[in-house]
């Protein structure tokens, strides 16, 4: 049997258009009126009979494909809501399984489809649109998984779409043509040249750089912070100083490979310290104070220090500020610069042993021995009081109508707050003033009315 047809088929209609192309050294206008003329002549390909027959096979299957998944989707997705204790990576598979799921049930129908065909025909170019169209929609599949393990939305949407119109592009024979048209358009700054082919380029290039980056710096930061040899600060440190190395590398390499002439960055890097000298001085002092404290450990994550009227423990320490979070919930961002020229309390720096002091005065008839150890021993029975370093109480003074006392004792979580303790010793003392009969005092006045005459 003759395996040839004086049809032909939309892909050597591209192919046909492709030989007769206008070079890639023409003007863009002359290679988009060329684009143009190959896109009109595939456009009319598709009406030739077999052409038109797997066009009409195609929007069929995409028909049944889109009520399938319409119909399949709701099912799955209840499906995965039942799966408890799945991993990560499995959830989001699954849900990509669920988004795709039309695109995934066309591929799934166009190949046996086509294999079909070829067996009963016989013929391979009466089958040779539809074999493009399930490469097509497996290579958008396939762009579509990998997309996916980027975290940005907007991204995700823009890298995705782009590599479905490269690919598209590609399996059309026109990316040759398309470099060129891009490449095309271009403005000349000085002896610099840019076109929309070296954006793109850089725009591509960068990103895939910056995604390695992120990620390498992310799986190696778990792994520091979870080394319990390495202190917290010196977590922070590594971290910080491993995420500039990377993202500095990416920006080099990036740019080296577009082909940008990096000889030129030293007017930059003029230009940038002029500016630092004068519009960022805060934010280099930050981010070198930032350096300062991570490299002399005066404070580092987890301990509790007071600034000002501010007391709480230091959640994370950024490259600019130190965010602390107080007991109330409220998160303070604290410049670093505030840090290195004020004055700190740093309530758990070389130890977490905290001394509060508590005063109180009882009355001049009760015995003070007495007073004395009654307070130290309701100290003892307060939780979070060191039994370790005993409370010890001492009369400082004679007032008007009390003997004034000091109670010390020793905790050793100030994360935990100082008020409330604070409130629970006086509690305490309270309860064992009473119950042995010590009296706490309060300042009592006569007042005498005079008569007329002062009498």
């Amino acid at each position: 049997m003759d395996q040839t047809t004086p049809e032909t088929t939309a892909a050597d209609a591209v192919a046909e258009a492709a030989a007769t192309a206008v070079p890639p050294s023409s003007a863009p206008e002359d290679i988009a009126l060329g684009l143009w003329d190959q896109a009109l002549s595939f456009f009319q390909s598709l009406l030739w009979a077999w052409n038109a027959y797997q066009v009409a096979i195609a929007i069929g299957l995409f028909l049944v494909a889109y009520v399938l998944g319409g119909y399949l989707a709701p099912k799955w997705e209840a499906w995965l809501r039942r799966r408890e204790g799945w991993p990560t990576w499995r959830m989001r598979l699954g849900v990509l399984i669920h988004r795709r799921m039309r695109l995934i049930i066309f591929v799934a129908l166009i190949w046996p489809v086509t294999w079909a065909m070829q067996a009963v025909l016989r013929w391979p170019s009466k089958t040779r649109l539809l074999e493009a169209l399930g490469e097509l929609a497996i290579a958008w599949l396939v762009i579509a998984l990998f997309t996916r393990f980027i975290g940005n939305r907007a991204l995700r949407s823009v890298v995705r779409a782009g590599g479905w119109a490269w690919v598209t592009i590609s399996m059309l024979g026109l990316s040759a043509d398309a470099v060129a048209l891009m490449d095309g358009l271009s403005v000349s700054l000085g002896d610099i040249r840019i076109s929309v082919w070296m954006v793109l380029q850089a725009v591509v290039i960068l990103g895939a750089m910056f995604f390695a980056a992120r990620f390498v710096s992310s799986s190696a930061a778990r792994r520091i912070r979870k080394n319990e040899d390495i202190s917290p600060s010196m977590q922070v440190l590594s971290v910080k100083l491993l995420q500039v190395v990377l993202y500095g590398a990416a920006i080099f390499i990036g740019l080296r490979v577009v082909g940008v002439d990096l000889t030129g960055l030293a007017f930059l890097s003029g230009a940038v310290g002029v500016g630092l000298g004068f519009g960022l001085q805060k934010v280099v002092s930050n981010l070198v104070s930032g350096f300062i404290l991570l490299l002399d450990k005066s404070i580092k994550p987890g301990d509790v220090i007071s600034l000002g009227e501010t007391f709480g423990w230091i959640e994370q320490m950024g490259a600019r500020y130190v965010s602390v979070v107080t007991r109330d919930g409220k998160e303070f961002l604290i410049p670093n610069e505030d840090l290195i020229t004020g004055q700190v309390v740093n309530w758990s720096h070389t130890n977490a042993f905290v001394r509060l002091d508590i005063y109180f005065g009882t009355a001049y008839h009760n015995d003070p021995h007495l007073v004395r150890k009654v307070a130290i021993e309701a100290a003892k029975g307060v939780d979070r009081v060191l039994s370790s370093r005993p409370p010890v109480c001492h009369i400082v003074g004679f007032g008007d109508s009390s003997v004034d006392y000091i109670l010390r004792f020793w905790i050793d979580d100030p994360t935990g707050g100082l008020t409330n303790i604070r409130g629970n010793v006086y509690l305490a003392l309270w309860d064992a003033f009473k119950a042995n009969g010590v009296d706490i005092p309060f300042p009592q006045r006569e007042v005498r009315l005079l008569d007329e005459k002062g009498a």
